[in-house]
């Protein structure tokens, strides 16, 4: 009797194949290392190495990818040092060679090797050469230029909030407690005590008659908190702060019109008219085109996904969900599934890892938005916070979004259906359920008789 287990074959991906003629750059802020490694001309099965140094500007970088297309360089591999891979890269893959950026986790020297820029390069062109790395996503240029508008948006949206806490400091420094009452001092009624602060108004009566709508409710709150000292130098402090969160809303709102007309103007994120299939065989009927939903209308049908949200996650995933083949290969890549790791009878789960700050911290809000709604994603996070936590519910329902976007991504006539609250409910398996609570009651001491119900 054989106690040898069953041999499982192991396919090996695309990016492991071999190649004979590859090249890698060890990039640094000023120049780059080059390797190429090549096939020798007279000795068979023998390999020559070249090391050089290449500027890293424009012109130099076109020079290098002219010989690269000379030498007939399969692929390039770069090292995603900070930001200064991205010259090499653009440069080389509109020069059509096949050009790789590869994460640095995955390139570390092997312990006991020397460290230096020129082994570095050897190395990379080494593992290159024998199929050992694999490619980070890198999003085509139009793609790349919507992510460069809605990652600054995102940055002055948090200057702004800076702005805005530093207003509410320099009243707390006036004994200006608007911010205990008021829910955003910056809303209309905050606004207009603060202008009325600002021109030299120091009446807490008439500054709280200035409230607006539900704020009027709290007109003895307000001349309370209303009631301090601001002074000409905490007006000058106040303008300037004021001048900066008006200057940044503007702004704001200028990358904001300037995403919705790159997004318009992607042919894969338009509306698409469909002719459907004629089922009438009376002959005689011509076919309707319907149209559908634009890419961010669907994703909009989303619980949690606004259209702010959808525009941040179509820049940095793309529309092309070809990159990604299933819904699981986007969540790795996002980091929002726990790593498996096995090792002999043990088998644990890793922390997910970093991942896309950006699209982690809107799929994270979105999580948040829909774990309050009554749709089949709140339900999700009810069922799991219980026993798992806010954190890890809140990680479970983005990542329920992600596939989501995926299959939405994926395929542009498809359409978000919720399953609703109860879908876990209705599939219980009733048999195992009864199964279950007979055990209960008999660990209790009862003796169950089951009747079936009319």
């Amino acid at each position: 009797m054989s106690v040898m287990g069953v041999p499982e074959q192991v396919e090996d991906e695309e990016h492991e194949q071999r190649l004979e003629r590859v090249a890698a750059i060890d990039v640094a802020k000023a120049s780059g290392k080059v390797c190429t490694r090549l096939p020798h001309e007279v000795k068979a099965g023998k390999r020559v190495t070249l090391v050089w140094d290449v500027a890293a500007t424009t012109n130099a970088i076109c020079e290098l990818a002219a010989h690269l297309v000379e030498q007939r360089i399969e692929r390039v591999i770069l090292e995603s040092t900070s930001d200064y891979w991205r010259p090499f890269f653009y440069v080389l893959e509109a020069a059509g060679l096949c050009v790789w950026l590869v994460n640095a986790n995955d390139v570390k020297q092997v312990s006991g090797r020397p460290k230096t820029d020129k082994l570095d390069a050897v190395w990379l062109a080494k593992l290159n050469e024998r199929g050992m790395l694999r490619p980070s996503f890198v999003p085509p240029a139009d793609i790349r230029r919507l992510r460069d508008y809605t990652r600054l948006r995102l940055d002055l949206t948090r200057d702004r909030t800076r702005q805005k806490q530093r207003m509410e400091k320099l009243l707390e420094d006036a004994l200006i407690k608007l911010s205990t009452v008021a829910t955003d001092i910056f809303g209309k009624s905050g606004r207009d005590m603060i202008e009325a602060l600002i021109a030299g108004k120091n009446d807490p009566k008439q500054l709280a008659e200035l409230a607006r709508g539900r704020m009027r409710v709290k007109h003895a709150a307000l001349v309370q908190a209303l009631d301090g000292r601001f002074d000409d130098h905490h007006a000058d402090l106040a303008r300037i702060l004021l001048e900066q969160v008006d200057g940044l809303d503007a702004q704001i709102q200028q990358l904001t019109a300037t995403i919705d007309e790159l997004i318009a103007a992607m042919p894969a994120a338009a509306a698409r008219d469909q002719a459907p299939t004629d089922t009438n065989t009376g002959g005689g009927g011509s076919e309707q085109q319907h149209t559908t939903l634009s890419v961010i209308a669907r994703l909009d049908e989303v619980p949690g996904i606004a259209e702010h949200t959808a525009q941040v996650i179509i820049a940095e995933l793309g529309l092309d969900m070809s990159i990604f083949p299933t819904p699981g290969h986007l969540v790795s890549w996002a980091k929002l599934s726990p790593r498996t790791i096995s090792s002999g009878a043990t088998h644990r789960s890793g922390t997910t890892g970093k991942g896309n700050p950006y699209l982690k911290g809107v799929l994270g809000e979105a999580a948040a938005a829909a774990a309050k709604t009554t749709t089949f994603l709140g339900e999700r996070y009810r069922r799991i916070v219980k026993r798992r936590g806010k954190l890890k519910a809140l990680v479970a329902v983005a990542r329920s979004i992600l596939v989501i976007v995926w299959h939405l991504l994926a395929d542009p006539l498809t359409r978000y259906q919720d399953l609703g609250p109860d879908w876990h409910t209705t599939r219980i398996n009733t048999k195992h359920k009864t199964q279950n609570l007979v055990r209960q009651l008999q660990a209790l001491g009862h003796t169950v008789t089951l009747t079936p119900a009319a």
